[in-house]
């Protein structure tokens, strides 16, 4: 018997605006076997978001607590404002049966998994150009024109990391985008390092 380990952490980044929670969304209706990790900020909820669900909300006190109990795979305060973390139990309790997880993470806490030992692909997302970016910053209606100058002078130096990732997408159509996705998802299960001792399972007759 040819034995696999294929479960995997999938880790998406991208400028905010860049469509990654869309993509992410699409994945996981199409794909019963993985899951989203719900990550802890301390932001207040936007919209229609509920805790629990689209983030776990919570103080910085709390926040703290996590991070002197070691709770947090990776933990990062964005724009010097809202810390956000990732927790470490649920993602390594997911892979255990055999389920993919999946994140959209800021580049700073992409960083900090890379030296962890969880097994994990790095899929950066970008649009086709600045100004793309720019247009869905202010048509998603949730930030000042104060804030989306400040998110894009941040997208500039997020952009230096993509030689980090293993794997960019560029987000000018979101169905291809997401195709192009599923596609990397679907050769890293099939990367040849994930099968343990192949030749060797091929040749038992048990």
């Amino acid at each position: 018997m040819i034995l696999k380990s294929s479960s995997f952490l999938i880790i998406l980044s991208a400028p905010s605006g860049g469509g990654k929670s869309r993509i992410l969304n699409e994945i996981l209706a199409q794909n019963p076997r993985v899951e989203y990790s719900v990550s802890y900020t301390t932001r207040a909820p936007r919209g229609t978001e509920q805790n629990g669900i689209h983030y776990h909300f919570v103080d910085e006190a709390e926040f703290a607590q996590r991070i002197a109990e070691g709770d947090f795979l990776e933990h990062a305060k964005v724009f010097d404002k809202y810390w956000y973390g990732t927790s470490k139990s649920f993602i390594k309790s997911r892979l255990a049966q055999d389920k993919h997880v999946i994140m959209d993470i800021d580049v700073q806490g992409a960083a900090q998994i890379s030296l962890s030992d969880i097994p994990y692909v790095k899929i950066f997302i970008m649009p086709p150009s600045l100004e793309i970016l720019k247009e869905r910053l202010i048509k998603r209606g949730t930030d000042s024109l104060e804030e989306i100058a400040r998110r894009l002078a941040t997208s500039e130096s997020e952009l230096k990391r993509i030689p980090e990732y293993d794997y960019l997408v560029i987000n000018g159509d979101l169905r291809q985008a997401t195709l192009d996705v599923m596609a990397i998802i679907r050769a890293e299960e099939n990367r040849s390092s994930r099968y343990l001792e192949p030749g060797k399972g091929f040749l038992n007759k048990e």
